[in-house]
């Protein structure tokens, strides 16, 4: 990545925990882009690594309490607050993630973070066992319903001993995410995302449908909304939360959802997540049908339209960039290959829901990206990790092309 704006200002909160060590090196590396780092270091934080060392590295002053009549005049909370392009807590506790998501403001980091009128990562470090408390994660989802992100943790070998989920993410990473942020947060595409299941009516209280819950397409139409991009979510039937300022457009059936596509003009990138049913019912019944002891209903079905190939073949205005998702119980590369192929779409995004029963409904995914030169395996993640690397990768695709 080429080196940043050097008016990109970053407020960096290290808050307690054994990774501390690694903010030193993330310094270091946003130092390197031209990226301007202003410090608070909180009372834990400064149990592992010193202000001097952060001073020495940032070249900057290092804040640390909220009263200090000299901190407050040079600078102030509510200025540190204001005059950065984003916050990042790194690492992220247990504690300052609740205190967070409470509105607790009893030191100067966590008065600025309430304060706050920029986006704010969290880059969580912690236990295992903290990071999958009940307590933890109500904290989290309720932050991150309020449009504050989260980078990471990782898996593996904890400081405690144990491994699992808990590992601060490493320095690069972070500074290749937030930098993608920074740079694409004023981007001007317009996006389409394709969410949710079908539900195709057999009659008044029945239908045909499966078991997706939307929750992966409603990630990446939030994943580009963060970067700054228009989204349009054409969404089928779900329960997920979904933030203000993306334009949703709510279907029942398959039909509905080829009506609204063809509505929408000038899209750039389209990602069809959609787990659109293949068939539906010829002449629903307008009436309940009632069970018989004799006489079994016969359903009569016709295939529904292809929405992946509608887009992928539009004569006119098609989007620069399509990508389709394929589910697959067998064969997963050699099957979402020729789909690829059949439905003249640029990306793949495959997975095996054989191996993994629980991605239709569940918070984590596997996935594949297939291309047509290349097939990319991904480690298992959250929906939400998917969503946002899909959407960084695609925008670097569309710039680059």
């Amino acid at each position: 990545m080429t080196n940043m704006d050097k008016n990109l200002k970053i407020l960096l909160i290290i808050s307690g925990g054994i990774a501390a060590y690694k903010s030193l090196e993330l310094i270091r590396i946003l130092k390197k882009n031209n990226i301007k780092v202003q410090v608070i270091l909180t009372k834990g934080g400064e149990r592992f690594v010193t202000a001097l060392s952060v001073a020495a590295l940032s070249e900057e002053n290092v804040y640390q309490d909220l009263f200090s009549l000299k901190d407050e005049t040079e600078m102030g909370h509510i200025r540190l607050s204001r005059e950065n392009d984003l916050i990042l807590v790194a690492p992220a506790s247990a504690n300052i993630i609740a205190h967070a998501a409470a509105g607790i403001a009893n030191d100067l980091a966590t008065t600025v973070l309430l304060a706050a009128n920029k986006p704010i990562f969290f880059v969580p470090s912690m236990n295992v066992e903290m990071w999958k408390n009940p307590i933890t994660q109500r904290n989290i989802k309720f932050l991150k319903n309020n449009n504050f992100n989260f980078i990471g943790p990782d898996s593996g070998d904890l400081a405690c001993g144990e491994e699992g989920e808990g590992r601060m993410s490493e320095p690069q990473e972070i500074f290749k995410y937030i930098t993608s942020t920074i740079k694409k947060k004023n981007i001007k595409l317009d996006i389409l995302v394709t969410a949710g299941p079908t539900h195709e009516a057999i009659d008044p209280v029945r239908y045909i449908s499966n078991k997706s819950s939307g929750k992966q397409g409603i990630e990446i139409a939030k994943a580009f909304h963060k970067l700054g991009a228009n989204v349009n979510l054409v969404l089928g039937p779900s329960k997920e939360s979904i933030p203000t300022g993306i334009n949703i457009i709510n279907i029942k059936t398959a039909k509905e959802m080829l009506t609204e596509i063809k509505k929408l003009k000038n899209i750039d990138i389209a990602i069809c997540a959609a787990a659109v049913s293949d068939w539906t019912i010829d002449k629903p019944s307008t009436n309940k049908i009632k069970k018989q002891n004799i006489n079994k209903p016969v359903l009569n079905l016709s295939l529904n339209p292809d929405i992946l190939e509608y887009i992928s073949n539009k004569n006119d205005n098609r989007p620069k960039l399509v990508i389709g998702f394929a589910a697959e119980t067998n064969n997963l590369i050699k099957n979402a290959k020729e789909k690829l192929k059949k439905k003249n779409c640029d990306w793949i995004v495959a997975n095996d829901v054989s191996k993994n029963p629980e991605i239709f409904g569940g918070d984590n995914n596997c996935i594949s990206l297939v291309t047509k030169n290349n097939v990319d395996d991904w480690d298992i993640c959250s929906k939400k990790e998917v969503a946002e690397k899909l959407a960084i990768k695609a925008i670097e695709n569309f710039e680059r092309n």
